[in-house]
């Protein structure tokens, strides 16, 4: 197993990459590439009881439409704010 590096934002592991990855995405030149990626991750994602893709995939596809459309970023701040709320019930 390779050793795990610590990545620039303190991160260790492949977390850290992954999150080096989406910064990248969101550069405003990489729009070309951003939306399609977008939709196939969304789109696939309701496919997610088949093997390999997943209903992961749907989020990950939201959150990389919300950086170019409101709507979907919106949406994106709706879902967080409602994960937040249930994951502090969860843990009383």
């Amino acid at each position: 197993m390779p050793p795990h590096r610590q990545s620039r934002s303190g991160e260790i592991g492949p977390a850290g990459g992954l999150r080096r990855g989406f910064e990248w995405l969101k550069k405003p030149s990489l729009f070309w590439l951003r939306v399609p990626l977008g939709l196939l991750l969304t789109i696939s994602g309701f496919a997610g009881f088949l093997p390999i893709v997943g209903f992961w995939m749907i989020p990950l596809g939201f959150s990389l439409l919300a950086v170019d459309f409101p709507p979907a970023k919106r949406l994106m701040e709706r879902l967080n704010r409602l994960g937040g709320r249930l994951r502090g019930k969860w843990r009383r």
